[in-house]
């Protein structure tokens, strides 16, 4: 006897103002949902949010709430507007304390360096009570968890060795998989005959996007679930429609699929 897993769900909460202004870009997100598929956990909403007190307190009860897990990025390091682990704190309705060990790691970290151990870098072995420790392989500088909250470094290096050292933690449900036909036709000629596939099958996520590639206009047709079976026969059923339609589905592979995003 099979038992169905669940879904099990994630959000990611972006925090910075530099991310807001366009200063700098984010190259998180995609890493982040990627990592979270492969171990069973699929992000649901992503938030990008300023460095404001007040939202980033209500985003965090929102999301903790609404999903399995929350994942956030930026806003821990030692300066006045690194307010982040404050701000989960708050949220929690949990001191905002000196973890005993991130002091220690820091110390031995500034120590081996020949550098200052300074109150604005003691800044950064704050968590809220209670909390567990991220290790940072690459700075020393740790990100913490906190219930189903995991707050991470924003710089893309750390943050990924963060997510390394968690993802192993972390229970997943159903892993959401993908099957990518292209056409040459044009979106407005397959809607309604992908409509109706869409609404047959209400368990597989069917999407279109249309982009130009090497002076052709082409349109992927993909579609997620977590049962491959039907997945396959969702898929015969898009082929079938683009050929009624007098078109000539090309069917991806892996490989294509990742390059063509």
């Amino acid at each position: 006897m099979t038992t169905e897993k669940k879904t099990v769900t994630a959000a990611l909460l972006i925090i910075g103002n530099e991310i807001l202004s366009g200063r700098t870009q984010d190259k998180n997100l995609a890493h982040i949902a990627l990592t979270l598929n492969e171990v069973g956990v699929r992000l649901m909403e992503t938030r990008v949010i300023p460095d404001i007190e007040g939202e980033i307190v209500e985003a965090v009860n929102t999301l903790r709430r609404k999903f399995d897990y929350v994942f956030i990025t930026g806003g821990i390091g030692p300066t006045h507007d690194d307010i982040t682990s404050e701000c989960v704190s708050k949220a929690f309705g949990r001191r905002w304390v000196e973890h005993p060990e991130a002091r220690r790691r820091l110390e031995e970290h500034y120590r081996q360096s020949g550098r200052e151990i300074n109150e604005a870098r003691l800044r950064m072995a704050k968590t809220p009570e209670g909390a567990t420790l991220i290790d940072n392989p690459i700075s020393t500088a740790p990100g913490f968890q906190v219930e189903n909250v995991f707050v991470m470094a924003g710089v893309p290096s750390i943050m990924r060795a963060m997510l390394e050292g968690v993802k192993g933690n972390l229970v997943g449900g159903a892993t959401v998989l993908s099957r990518t036909v292209l056409c040459t036709l044009g979106e407005g000629t397959v809607a309604e005959g992908l409509a109706a596939i869409q609404k047959a099958h209400p368990d597989v996520d069917i999407g279109s996007y249309p982009q130009y590639s090497r002076g052709e206009f082409r349109v992927s047709l993909v579609m997620r679930g977590t049962d491959a079976a039907q997945l396959d026969f969702v898929m015969a059923e898009v082929m079938g429609l683009i050929r009624g339609l007098g078109g000539e589905p090309q069917v991806l592979n892996a490989e294509d699929e990742a390059a063509n995003g």
